[in-house]
């Protein structure tokens, strides 16, 4: 993912990592809009807010900077750097947020049609993959019902 970080004329003291839009992008659930969400470093976020002192958001404590395309958050919801870059996918220049964190990360803003919408998405993007091994599960759980008469009280999926 190619993203202008060389626009903000700032090498960041560790890889930004990619939330919001861009990642509903990079893993294929919807096309992002125009804006570029990041969380970086507190030290990054200083030094940014230094630079671009005239484009600063505090949204309930959640202090960022907003110059050109970019949204660069210290914190979400007060979590930060630290927190949400577990499991994030390495990449040269950033790192993008776990499909789980992002989930996290959208159903704390669902109370927003648009952030509803994306927990959904995600939701369903996990539900086909985990039902991509029925098969292999099926197999697996026939083995362990062999010889034995089985009475389902509920039994749901395909036929096979």
């Amino acid at each position: 993912m190619n993203l202008p970080l060389d626009t903000l004329q700032y090498s960041f003291s560790a890889k930004p990592l990619l939330v919001g839009g861009k990642a509903m992008e990079y893993y294929g659930l919807r096309k992002a809009g125009a804006d570029i969400d990041l969380i970086v470093p507190e030290k990054d976020v200083a030094a940014l807010i230094k630079m671009y002192p005239e484009r600063v958001k505090d949204l309930w404590g959640d202090l960022g900077v907003c110059p050109f395309e970019f949204e660069i958050w210290r914190t979400i919801c007060f979590f930060d750097y630290e927190y949400l870059k577990i499991d994030a996918i390495e990449k040269e220049d950033i790192l993008i947020i776990s499909l789980e964190k992002l989930l996290f990360m959208k159903a704390l803003a669902m109370k927003v049609e648009k952030y509803l919408n994306d927990v959904k998405l995600i939701v369903q993007n996990v539900i086909d993959t985990q039902y991509m091994q029925y098969q292999k599960q099926n197999e697996i759980n026939q083995k362990i019902l062999a010889g034995i008469d089985v009475t389902y009280i509920e039994k749901r999926g395909p036929e096979i």
